[in-house]
C-alpha cells in the first residue's frame, strides 16, 4: 500500500503550514447534497443520513500534512510491533475476560486508530476494534465538490471498498480455507435503533453486490445448533460485530458466544482482539517506559510509543489527591469505554463525578488538546475541533477520516460537524 493510498493530495513546499492555514482559511462548503443522493439512489437511506442524521457529514474536508500523516504510521507500526510480543499479551490477557483467551485465527476487522494533531506532532488517543463510519466515509468522498484552486491530486478511496471485501473474504479464508463465503450477519443490539443504521445497510448492500447474502440483526435472532449459528433458514458464515459488549457477556448473546467458541462461525471482530488492542489499561502499558523494557521492546519502538501516545495511568483511590490536583491536564475514560460515553475532561469534572470515577475502573490520559477547522456557517466562522481515524486492518491503513466536532468529544451533535474527507497535504 502506497504511504497516500485512497487520498487526495495537494503537493506544496511546507506541508505542515500549508495544512493549517488552509484548515483556518479555507471556507467552502464542499459536500454536495445532490451528488450525495445520486450516490445514494435511495430514498430511504438518504432521508435517514441527510435528514434524520444532519450531523453526520460535515460541510467540508480537512487537511493534513504528510508529516503528520507519516507520524501516525509510525505510531501503529509500533503500536502492532508491541502486540505480538508474548510478555505484552501475557499482561493485557491477565485482565481480560475469559473469552479473550479463546484464540481464533481470524485477526480482527476495522480497527481504529484515533489521533489528535498536537502542536508537538500527532498523538495516539486510543484504539478501537470495531470501528465505525468506514463506508461512510467512502461516500462522502464521492460527495464532495473540491474548490478548483486547490488543484487536487490522486484518488478518492476508489479501491477502498474492494479492500474492505477482501479483507472480509480473507478474515474466512484464515479460518475455512478455499471454502466460498456464502453469508454474513451484521449484528448489533437493536439495529433499527442505532445511530449507525445506514452504515449497516450500506455494509449489507456491499456485501450483495459481492454476491455474498447479508442480513441486520440482533444477537438475540442467532441460533446455535447442529454446529452452526443460524438465523432463521439461514447458516451464518461470518459475524461482523458491531456490538459493545465486547467478552459477548451477556445473556442474549449466548448462541453466538458458544457458536464462537465452538469455531462453528467466523467472529470479526471478536473478544481477542478488543483485549490485546482496546482495552484503555492497555494504554497505560504502552506509555510506562519500564513496563516497555521489561517486556522487550525495542528502543526505537519504545522511543515512537512514549512521544506518540497519550500518556495513561491507572486511575486508583490511592491517587486521589495527586489526580484531583492534576485533573486539568487530565481526561478520564472508562477502562472499557467506546465512542467517548462516561468520558470526562478533567477540567469539566465536579467532585461528585470524581468520586464515581475513583470507585469506577478507569484510566487517566494526558488531555492532548486536538486541532482546529474553522468553516463559515450560517455566514459565520465556526471553529471545531478535529481529530483523525485510521482504519486500519493487519497493522495496513485502508483509509483516514477525519471528524469535526464541537465540546468534549466527537458526538455528530454540531450543526456541520461529523465525519470529513482528509486531503493531504506534501
Amino acid at each position: 500500500m502506497t504511504p497516500h493510498s485512497g487520498l487526495p493530495i495537494i503537493t506544496t513546499g511546507h506541508p505542515y503550514e500549508a495544512a493549517e492555514q488552509l484548515n483556518r482559511q479555507c471556507h467552502c462548503v464542499s459536500l454536495n447534497r445532490e451528488a450525495l443522493r445520486i450516490e445514494l439512489d435511495n430514498s430511504d437511506l438518504y432521508r435517514m443520513i441527510v435528514e434524520e442524521r444532519p450531523h453526520l457529514f460535515a460541510k467540508s474536508v480537512v487537511f493534513v500534512s504528510n508529516t503528520d500523516i507519516q507520524r501516525q504510521r509510525d505510531i501503529i507500526a509500533a503500536v502492532e510491533r508491541v502486540i505480538v510480543l508474548p510478555g505484552y499479551q501475557e499482561r493485557v490477557l491477565a485482565y481480560a475476560p475469559d473469552v479473550a483467551k479463546f484464540i481464533p485465527k481470524a485477526h480482527s476487522v476495522f480497527f481504529g486508530y484515533d489521533f489528535h494533531l498536537s502542536t508537538s506532532g500527532s498523538q495516539l488517543i486510543e484504539v478501537n476494534t470495531n470501528a465505525g463510519g468506514a463506508l461512510l466515509n467512502i461516500l462522502v468522498a464521492r460527495a464532495q465538490n473540491l474548490c478548483a484552486d486547490l488543484a487536487v491530486d490522486g484518488t478518492t478511496n476508489a479501491d477502498v471498498e474492494q479492500a474492505f471485501i477482501d479483507m472480509f473474504v480473507e478474515e474466512w479464508q484464515a479460518e475455512r480455507g478455499q471454502q466460498p463465503l456464502r453469508s454474513i450477519a451484521i449484528v448489533d443490539e437493536n439495529p433499527e435503533t442505532q445511530y449507525m443504521l445506514p452504515e449497516f445497510i450500506l455494509f449489507k448492500k456491499m456485501f450483495e453486490r459481492h454476491n455474498i447474502a447479508a442480513f441486520i440483526c440482533d444477537p438475540s435472532e442467532l441460533v446455535f445448533h447442529h454446529q452452526a449459528l443460524w438465523q432463521g433458514n439461514q447458516r451464518i458464515d461470518i459475524v461482523y460485530n458491531r456490538l459493545t459488549d465486547f467478552g459477548l457477556a451477556a445473556n442474549a448473546y449466548r448462541s453466538l458466544l458458544e457458536a464462537y467458541q465452538a469455531g462453528a462461525v467466523v467472529v470479526t471482530p471478536h473478544p481477542r482482539a478488543h483485549a490485546l488492542y482496546a482495552d484503555k489499561r492497555n494504554l497505560v502499558l504502552l506509555t510506562d517506559e519500564a513496563v516497555l523494557t521489561d517486556i522487550g521492546v525495542d528502543a526505537k519502538t519504545k522511543a515512537i510509543l512514549l512521544t506518540g501516545i497519550a500518556h495513561t495511568v491507572t486511575v486508583s483511590p490511592d491517587d486521589t489527591e495527586r489526580l484531583w490536583a492534576d485533573r486539568k491536564h487530565l481526561f478520564f475514560k472508562p477502562a472499557k469505554g467506546y465512542g467517548s460515553k462516561a468520558a470526562y475532561r478533567g477540567d469539566k469534572l465536579t467532585r461528585r463525578v470524581f468520586s464515581e470515577i475513583l470507585q469506577a475502573d478507569y484510566v487517566a490520559q494526558r488531555l492532548v488538546q486536538p486541532s482546529v477547522r474553522q468553516l463559515e456557517i450560517e455566514k459565520k466562522i465556526v471553529e471545531f475541533k478535529l481529530d483523525l481515524r485510521h482504519y486500519v486492518y493487519k497493522g495496513q491503513t485502508q483509509l483516514i477520516s477525519a471528524r469535526l466536532y464541537q465540546g468534549q468529544t466527537t458526538n455528530f451533535r454540531t450543526p456541520g460537524g461529523g465525519f470529513a474527507q482528509v486531503i493531504v497535504i506534501v
